[in-house]
C-alpha cells in the first residue's frame, strides 16, 4: 500500500512525537524506582510499597509509550509522511530509513521487554531491557538529534520545521 506524501507531519503526529520522546526521556534519565525493585528482587529482599509505587511509575510510562507507538504507527500508514528531503545525500537517506526503523523497533522493543521483566519475570528480557536495548537506544536518539540538525544548519532543508511548527 503506497503511502500519501505530505509536506509536513499532522499536528497529531507532532503532539504523538514529541509525546513519546518526553515519555522515553523521562524513562531513560530517571529509572531509579525500578533500578531499586530490581536490584532488591536479585538480592531476595521484599520491596516496600513504595519502593514498587515507584518501580511502577517506570512501568506505567513504559506501557503509555507502547500505546502511544500503537496510534502513532496507526497514523504514519494512514496519513503518510513527508517526502525525503532532495538536499540529503542518498548515504544519509539511507542511514535516516535505517535509524528512523531502529528507532521504530525500539520503541515497541523497549516496553514489551520491560513488561516481559516486570510483569512476568523473565529476568533475561530484564537485562536486555535495561542493558543493550537501552545502549542502542540513546546511540539512536542522538543520530536522530544529529540528523535533524545537520538537516537545518547544514543542508537548510524544512526538515526539522516539519516535526516541530508543521
Amino acid at each position: 500500500m503506497q503511502q500519501p506524501s505530505t509536506m509536513a507531519y499532522s499536528l497529531n503526529q507532532r503532539f504523538l512525537h514529541w509525546a513519546i520522546a518526553l515519555l522515553i526521556f523521562f524513562n531513560l534519565l530517571f529509572p531509579d524506582g525500578m533500578n531499586t525493585w530490581h536490584r532488591l528482587m536479585r538480592r531476595g529482599e521484599v520491596p516496600t510499597p513504595e519502593q514498587i509505587a515507584s518501580a511502577n511509575i517506570h512501568a506505567y510510562v513504559g506501557i503509555a509509550i507502547l500505546l502511544l507507538a500503537v496510534v502513532r504507527l496507526g497514523l504514519r500508514f494512514a496519513k503518510g509522511v513527508p517526502a525525503e528531503a532532495a538536499a540529503e545525500p542518498p548515504i544519509f537517506r539511507l542511514a535516516a530509513k535505517l535509524a528512523h526503523a531502529g528507532l521504530y523497533i525500539l520503541i515497541f522493543a523497549m516496553p514489551l521487554s520491560g513488561i516481559a521483566a516486570y510483569y512476568f519475570g523473565i529476568n533475561p528480557a530484564g537485562s536486555f531491557h535495561a542493558d543493550i536495548l537501552k545502549i542502542i537506544l540513546w546511540a539512536l536518539i542522538a543520530a536522530h538529534v544529529a540528523g535533524a540538525l545537520v538537516h537545518q544548519f547544514y543542508w537548510k532543508t524544512n526538515v526539522l520545521r516539519r516535526m516541530t511548527l508543521g
